[in-house]
């Protein structure tokens, strides 16, 4: 007898897709196909109508994170006891959020204190990249190996401080000698390279020229944030991920330009891969304009309807792997503080839209295929950052993590349709097709708009990332 068996719904595996049931005995899916009427477990769900996808992978969050546009406070995004509340509504049943290591600190002492802050405090499982900044010693370095070793083999850099130089603000900036050394040794311990590029030396300079010029205001963020910027920052770090061995992710890839040269690096297989967040797919600069504008935005900025267009491109056919939301959860009155190039709050709350989103504007409006789908959302992420097989695919032996969808909701989302912060950037978005019931690991913990689950159903996810990921562009 099963634990759990899902009947009647058009499920989606990386097989295909198919009118199958799904049999989970524990945490674990035991079968997958042709329905056996005789087969009994302790509950059936009937998911006629419904879509089943894998539970979705968010690959970049910043839970509990310090708010530094504004260096003058103390004030932390929501955690992950507030914010993984929508992460579950929304389908998504894995996160990955960043443990910063700065040069006061090293990678142990942080990640003890990253994984003490989560431990009994997240709706779904977690676990986190390695974030690297400023000027840290040499020695930092050689901690790499045993990161990786431990289930941590992704590692955060920023080729760039996204504001001005601030007292008050730790050092985002890793310099390209410090991200060549990290390159060398995530490529000879299996780990991979997470990367926020921009051109520090164009982003500060139109930052110091808008200033001169007067141009303050916050609707001018993509001629600071530029596209220039990313085209030569991701041209630079491709140039030193060939040198060293490196596979690299480029998170929050905002531009044409930063799709092109991704493109072009897969053309020639490299292990080079990007993610782009649903927030850059569907807004384009002109958003800052508008009331309550700056909800839309985050580092680097949203660019022009060209890049939109390029963005869905990559992730309809392909060039674009995941999609992320760099969740960033706070008040509205926190996100819409800033009006300046210089202070606008970044971030996105996004998190808990990002299924119903893509799949809206992905599969309903541009056509992308359901296998793609459930891809972009869950299955690549699960392969390049070292959760697959265990996550990110419907298969015997994975988790039973397990999403329906409804493709016949047809609604206007409102405030309350959301479950975390007084806000949403979606309101007023019109959705087809809605994440409606939420499987973690075989445990139902959202069913039919009500939260089931109970704090702490999330655990750590130790991850391994398979070498054939790390040698060529494999998905």
């Amino acid at each position: 007898m099963l634990d759990l068996i899902i009947r009647g719904g058009k499920v989606v595996t990386a097989a295909g897709v198919g009118d199958w049931t799904i049999g989970v005995k524990g945490e674990q899916i035991v079968t997958v196909g042709v329905d056996d009427p005789a087969q009994t477990a302790g509950r059936v769900i009937d998911a006629r109508g419904k879509i089943v996808v894998p539970g979705g992978i968010e690959p970049h969050a910043h839970l509990a994170s310090l708010v530094t546009m504004h260096p003058e406070g103390r004030e932390f995004t929501l955690g992950p006891e507030e914010d993984t509340v929508g992460m579950a509504f929304g389908g998504t049943t894995t996160h990955l959020d960043f443990c910063f290591v700065h040069p006061k600190t090293d990678i142990p002492t942080a990640l003890a204190a990253r994984r003490a802050r989560w431990q009994g405090r997240s709706h779904v499982d977690y676990s986190f990249h390695i974030a690297l900044g400023g000027a840290l010693p040499l020695k930092i370095f050689d901690q790499i190996g045993d990161a990786v070793s431990e289930g941590f083999p992704s590692f955060k850099v920023f080729t760039n401080e996204t504001l001005p130089p601030h007292p008050g603000r730790q050092p985002f900036k890793l310099d390209f000698g410090r991200i060549g050394l990290a390159m060398e040794r995530a490529a000879r311990h299996g780990g991979l390279m997470v990367v926020h590029a921009e051109d520090d030396d164009l982003v500060q300079f139109n930052y110091e020229r808008f200033r001169a010029e007067g141009r303050m205001a916050g609707a001018n963020l993509h001629l600071v944030h530029s596209k220039l910027s990313e085209r030569l920052a991701f041209t630079r770090t491709i140039e030193l991920a060939t040198a060293t061995g490196a596979a690299v992710y480029f998170v929050h890839t905002s531009a044409r330009e930063g799709v092109e040269a991704v493109v072009e690096a897969r053309g020639h297989k490299l292990p080079i891969y990007a993610e782009t967040l649903h927030h850059y797919a569907c807004f384009s600069a002109a958003e800052y304009q508008r009331p309550r504008g700056f909800c839309y935005h985050t580092y680097p900025s949203l660019k022009l309807p060209e890049d939109q267009r390029a963005l869905w491109q990559g992730l309809v056919g392909d060039g674009v792997s995941t999609t992320a939301t760099d969740e960033y959860p706070t008040s509205l009155a926190t996100k819409l503080r800033g009006e300046k190039i210089d202070d606008v709050t970044g971030g996105n709350l996004g998190a808990e839209a990002r299924m119903g989103i893509i799949f809206t504007e992905g599969v309903v409006h541009r056509g992308m295929t359901l296998e793609r789908f459930a891809q972009v959302t869950s299955t690549n992420a699960a392969r390049i950052l070292g959760l697959y097989p265990r996550k990110g695919v419907i298969a015997p032996g994975s988790d039973a993590d397990l999403v329906l969808i409804d493709p016949a909701i047809d609604k206007t989302l409102t405030r309350a349709d959301f479950h975390v912060s007084d806000y949403s950037p979606w309101e007023g978005w019109n959705a087809r097709g809605w994440p409606t019931t939420t499987i973690l690991r075989g445990k139902v913990i959202v069913e039919d708009g009500r939260m089931i689950g109970q704090l702490g159903d999330g655990r750590l996810i130790a991850r391994k990332i398979d070498p054939v990921m790390l040698r060529r562009p494999a998905c």
